[in-house]
């Protein structure tokens, strides 16, 4: 790799810094130039012994000019920029000046020539035309020796080196004046390359305020995520099991005089028991739940059915329809976590004689159908107008939408329930068991806040 020159370093800021250090050093010398040339034109004139008659024009005539110089120029400097109509009088009275010394002794045109160099500096726009054609017959005249040899020289000489003053000057004037405007636009250039660098540093500081703000806004969602979480995992696996422990307990306890029902209801609240701890510890390190380690989707869900309905003593019937395909594990978890909440809803609530379920496999999209026919509810009645449902139908919802799922419920009072469970047909990776989430796939977290009260 070249190594880069060390001007490649040097900023846009650090060449203008540069540029006007030159153009201070310039405009100081175009300041004293006037004065210069003066002093060398009354210095030949009184070396010239055959016109000491003109000596007031050395005395009274050329400080008059310094003096007009001085103060309309000199302490002046920025009048060129500000006061153009105050410029113009002011070449006005230099040019008069400059011919009464012309006149009287040509080598005051040496001081003339400052005339080109103020009309541009002085003088807007077209004006500039007239100011320098001024000059430039001052110039002619001094050239063929003042204006008492003008005759002598002719018109037709005086008008050749005027035409040559005239173009000469006008060249070098529009010269100066394209590259006084280039340096304009670049130094225009460079003042909007910083006002850009400056926006730049201030936005990449409120970015990075925003980003750190961001920061904290995602690790605070993230706490409240997890909490939400554990608290959806508790409500529905803990709290079910708990209640499936408790109704077994009290079974048990009518059954005290039968050693085979009691020993029979002791056994499966032992088993709930078993089965909640094993949830307790998968909900801690966020795996999928238990019963989709050992079988697919719809064998978990058969099973989960099949044991409601032993507990309840309710009749529970499960349909597979299409083509059973593994699903991305968030899914199958979330419907396995909606199939719990909603038969806790129906054994709490329905009072139903018969529940049936049906998964369906179809290209785009997974459904999950549960209806009975218990009691039902007026969807009014519930909290949000039955819009959302009570908190357990609330917690479903939500964790479908966190999927980009829906859930759609159907219930008047005597006249059973049916909700409708329906999610993206994403298929579980090829190289990911279809039983474990893989890191970093899917991080659509599928927890729903809980709340004291009723399931519904």
């Amino acid at each position: 790799m070249k190594t880069p020159h060390p001007d490649a370093a040097v900023t846009a800021v650090d060449r203008e810094n540069g540029f006007d250090v030159w153009e201070r050093q310039e405009n100081k010398l175009f300041a004293a130039l006037p004065y210069l040339l003066l002093a060398t034109s009354v210095v030949i004139t009184l070396l010239q012994l055959d016109r000491v008659g003109h000596l007031h024009s050395v005395v009274l005539v050329a400080p008059a000019a310094a003096l007009w110089t001085m103060w309309w120029y000199t302490l002046h400097p920025e009048w060129p920029r500000t006061r153009p109509d105050l410029m113009g009088i002011y070449y006005v009275g230099f040019l008069a000046f400059c011919a009464a010394l012309v006149a009287d002794a040509p080598w005051f045109a040496i001081y003339a020539w400052v005339g080109y160099v103020h009309a541009f500096d002085c003088l807007r726009g077209l004006w500039r035309i007239p100011g320098i054609g001024a000059t430039a017959v001052l110039m002619a005249t001094a050239q063929v020796g003042g204006v008492e040899k003008l005759p002598e020289a002719g018109l037709a000489t005086w008008l050749v080196i005027f035409a040559m003053n005239a173009a000469v000057a006008g060249a070098f004037a529009y010269l100066g004046y394209r590259t006084s405007e280039q340096n304009e636009k670049r130094k225009q250039a460079v003042h909007d390359l910083e006002d850009a660098n400056r926006k730049l540093e201030d936005a990449l500081e409120e970015n990075a305020g925003l980003h750190a703000q961001l920061l904290a806004q995602a690790r605070e969602a993230g706490a409240l995520d997890e909490r939400q979480r554990l608290a959806s995992e508790i409500h529905d696996t803990l709290a079910q099991g708990f209640t499936g422990i408790v109704t077994q307990l009290q079974a048990a306890e009518q059954a005290k005089h039968d050693p085979v029902r009691w020993q029979r209801h002791l056994d499966t609240a032992a088993a709930l028991a078993r089965e909640n701890l094993a949830e307790a510890r998968r909900s801690v390190h966020a795996l999928s739940p238990e019963a989709l380690d050992a079988a697919p989707l719809p064998d978990a869900l058969a099973d989960v059915v099949r044991r409601w309905s032993d507990i309840h003593g309710v009749r529970a019937d499960f349909t597979t329809t299409g083509t059973p395909r593994p699903m991305h594990p968030e899914l199958e978890a979330t419907l396995l976590r909606v199939t719990q909440e909603a038969l806790s809803n129906v054994g709490k609530h329905a009072q139903a004689s018969r529940v049936g379920l049906t998964l369906s496999y179809m290209e785009d999209q997974i459904t999950l159908d549960v209806r009975d026919d218990g009691v039902g509810f007026d969807q009014n009645s519930l909290p949000g107008n039955g819009k959302q449902g009570g908190f357990g139908l609330t917690g479903m919802r939500r964790r479908l939408q966190r999927l980009a799922g829906s859930l759609s419920i159907e219930s008047e009072v005597d006249g059973g329930t049916a909700i409708s469970a329906s999610l993206p047909a994403l298929e579980a990776p090829q190289d990911v068991p279809p039983t474990h989430a893989p890191d970093g796939l899917l991080t659509i977290d599928t927890s729903a806040s809980i709340q004291e009260g009723q399931s519904r």
